[in-house]
């Protein structure tokens, strides 16, 4: 597991859902493997279809979440918490962070400064981010298996 990472990092998450819809400054794309999607359906007993729609071009991702109308928020946000945390999408996992994969075939971990949480709490280390690599490593390879 070989990846950059910015080192003095502070982050707790404050519950402000800021992540889980629109902003007036970003649309939010909440992207799902097809496996997170399986498992979204399987915990809420809807099937995919009412809470996803397919996309093309954004693989390995092949579903986005839909969001409300009105507020452009995720379908499964209620009161300002996820009704569906435990299973939630492996991009929603890793916010505020986020992983890319370098030229030189290392991954490296930014984060962005939009969330309130940036700042506080304690100091985000190596095995944090090491447990999110982890777990990217093990969808990712899980959906490239069933492709093949």
């Amino acid at each position: 597991m070989s990846f950059d990472y910015p080192k003095n990092v502070r982050f707790q998450c404050t519950e402000c859902a800021l992540c889980c819809g629109d902003t007036k400054k970003r649309v939010r794309h909440i992207l799902l493997l097809k496996k997170e999607a399986e498992r979204i359906s399987e915990a809420t007993f809807k099937p995919a279809e009412e809470f996803t729609v397919q996309i093309e071009g954004r693989e390995p991702y092949v579903y986005e979440m839909k969001k409300t109308e009105k507020e452009g928020k995720c379908l499964f946000l209620k009161e300002n918490l996820c009704a569906i945390y435990a299973s939630r999408p492996l991009i929603c996992r890793f916010y505020p962070f986020q992983l890319k994969n370098m030229k030189d075939g290392r991954h490296r971990f930014s984060h962005t400064t939009e969330c309130p949480g940036i700042g506080k709490g304690k100091r985000v280390g190596k095995s944090y981010l090491e447990r999110l690599f982890q777990q990217a490593h093990e969808q990712l390879m899980g959906e490239a298996t069933k492709a093949v």
